[in-house]
């Protein structure tokens, strides 16, 4: 006979029902392989391959990149550029310490032979690429450790094919460098391997909010509830574990906030602690903040995303649904199925979070989602991996079961393939409907000259930089009918201690109300070239009386006195070189949307309409 079980004592119970830290099971517990495992390197550059495509092709989208960070870049560099309010030193909302940290990174591209304004742009942004790649596989490195190979596999699919990705990964803006870091800080939380990071994962929150964007560190508070939770529930050893290192973490952030202090200290000649400007303006200002830049609906982030994310973004808003359900009907250890079901609860919160958060707020861009967007991928992956499970079951006894297993593959395989395409097709549709303003300036190099002025009426916001105009070129604003405020231009002075005293050099004709300053025009006659752009369909439909239109769009308007077709004064200008620019306005919005080939079996209104973006020279 077996010998029979010892019977259990009360200290024998205790000792089973004491609460065990999940980060003790995870340590003992190997990696997950399977056919879905990848090695770190090939997921690497499956990363860098698509931000090497959007440093090179990817089209400036926000004029708040050019004006608020490359041109503060160009000063630093070259002495001079375009300076926006929020550098004037009677604001200091941005940080100088950010713009000299990729400052010298440009600058690293003239120790390179063939240098040239424009290879510094390009090269900053492979650095970029570089970057976001490497930020990007470690987050999918913990994925795979902290949830399944599987769930890692679809989280690059998420990323690398969509224009979600195309847009941010390279973009030279706060929100993209806190989108770096929140990937770096999920990795050090998601990954209890060798033990907890929580000081880690916060100093990286940290670093994306204090150098970035404020705002970002919110994308921490669920990890760091996660430590709260599990230390309250721990020992008194584990609980001062804990402790100390949240105490690590607050550290850290008010170091790093002391040192951008610092370094705007020494930009602007007094003390400004710019994240706390950043948090007030958007929130605690009296003229107005950033609604004074037009509001949105509370529907504008989930088009926007749908768009730019189309089924990785449903996938992404089922991921908590569909693991709620999954955890429901899963018959599992209690108290393993708890642990684990929380840190899942944990991975997904923060896209939701952020979500609620931005869609609250009236004034919207799609640029504030972007620190947001690895997390999109990962509730998408994950909530895509809970349907294949559900969906593979090969149970003849429910409805899953009795499909064909080349059924089930042939669906997901073609719903995978749509996306990808729809994906493709969005960035290809971008590239060549907006890539105009990124080549319309390689002419200057010829047939320019040293000092010459390039201005911009209603194109004003299409300028790529300063990097783009050779020769000591400037950039200027002639009259048009925007009435906001336009860029002024950092002082060339040099006084003082140090350099870039235009940095702290009073200024004048700055306002935080986008009221218009008239000082910031100039004649049309001092241009030597003039960027405008045309769109002879409208001036066609206008004359016509043609009210054929893209669908909701409404008629054409005749052209306001102060933006005429400047192409069409022979006498006066000469062009240049011209391109193709996609005329959105006549553009019916399935095809601004996705790229539609221009072919006869393809309807006339869903063709795309083209202006021209051009260079104009003015005739001595």
């Amino acid at each position: 006979m077996a010998p029979k079980a010892a019977p259990q004592t009360p200290a024998t119970k205790n000792q089973k029902q004491e609460f065990v830290h999940p980060s003790a099971k995870h340590a003992r517990k190997k990696a997950i392989h399977n056919a879905f495992a990848i090695e770190p390197i090939s997921a690497f550059y499956i990363f860098l391959g698509a931000n090497l495509i959007a440093a090179l092709f990817a089209p400036i989208q926000d004029c708040d990149e050019t004006f608020n960070y490359w041109e503060p870049t160009h000063y630093l560099s070259h002495g001079y550029g375009l300076q926006t309010w929020e550098y004037s030193p009677d604001y200091a909302i941005r940080s100088w310490l950010y713009i000299a940290i990729h400052a010298l990174g440009a600058n690293i591209r003239r120790l390179l032979p063939h240098s040239s304004k424009v290879a510094e742009f390009y090269f900053l942004r492979y650095l970029l690429a570089f970057g976001c790649a490497l930020c990007q596989t470690l987050m999918w490195k913990a994925v795979c450790l902290a949830l399944n190979p599987r769930v890692g596999l679809f989280f690059i699919m998420a990323l690398v094919f969509s224009p979600g990705n195309f847009h941010s990964s390279t973009a030279y803006l706060p929100s993209s460098f806190a989108m770096y870091m929140a990937m770096l800080g999920a990795a050090a939380f998601m990954n209890w391997r060798g033990g907890l990071k929580t000081s880690q994962g916060m100093f990286w929150f940290a670093l994306g909010g204090v150098l970035g964007w404020p705002f970002a560190i919110a994308l921490c508070a669920p990890f760091v509830f996660e430590e709260v939770f599990f230390a309250m529930l721990s020992d008194k050893e584990r609980f001062f574990e804990s402790f100390i290192r949240l105490a690590r973490g607050v550290v850290a952030t008010l170091l790093l906030i002391a040192f951008d202090t610092a370094i705007n200290t020494f930009f602007y000649r007094k003390v400004e602690i710019v994240t706390w400007n950043i948090i007030r303006y958007n929130i605690f200002s009296s003229t107005g903040g950033p609604d004074l830049y037009g509001t949105e609906p509370w529907t504008f982030y989930f088009k926007n995303l749908a768009l730019n994310f189309n089924l990785w973004f449903l996938l992404a808003l089922l991921s908590l649904p569909l693991f709620l359900l999954q955890k429901l009907f899963a018959r599992r250890n209690a108290g393993e199925s708890f642990q684990s079901g929380l840190r899942t609860l944990v991975f997904l919160s923060p896209f939701y979070m952020w979500l609620a958060i931005f869609t609250l707020q009236p004034h919207k861009e799609e640029r504030f989602m972007y620190p947001a967007y690895p997390f999109l991928a990962l509730n998408a992956a994950l909530a895509l991996h809970i349907l294949l499970a559900l969906f593979g079951n090969a149970d003849p006894k429910t409805l899953a079961g009795r499909i064909p297993a080349k059924a089930k593959f042939a669906v997901v395989a073609l719903g995978l393939l749509a996306s990808i395409n729809v994906g493709l097709a969005r960035i290809w549709g971008l590239y060549t409907g907006y890539h105009a303003p990124l080549a319309l300036y390689a002419p200057l190099a010829s047939t320019g000259g040293s000092g010459d002025t390039v201005c911009f009426g209603k194109d004003w916001y299409r300028f790529p930089s300063s990097f783009f105009l050779p020769r000591d070129m400037r950039a200027k604003f002639v009259r048009s009918e925007f009435r906001g405020l336009l860029p002024g231009e950092f002082s060339e002075a040099r006084t003082g201690f140090g350099l870039w005293s235009g940095t702290w050099l009073p200024t004048m004709g700055f306002n935080d109300r986008n009221e218009e300053d008239p000082g910031k025009h100039v004649e049309l006659r001092t241009c030597v070239f003039l960027v405008d752009t045309q769109f002879p369909e409208r001036r066609t439909a206008a004359v016509a009386g043609d009210d054929d239109v893209a669908e909701g769009e409404g008629s054409p308007l005749p052209l306001p006195p102060n933006e005429p077709d400047y192409s069409q004064d022979v006498e006066r200008w000469e062009e240049v070189l011209c391109l193709p620019f996609l005329d959105a306005e006549r553009t019916h919005f399935l095809a601004r949307a996705l790229w539609l080939p221009d072919w006869e079996i393809v309807p006339e209104r869903f063709r795309r309409k083209w202006g021209k973006h051009c260079l104009l020279k003015q005739k001595k």
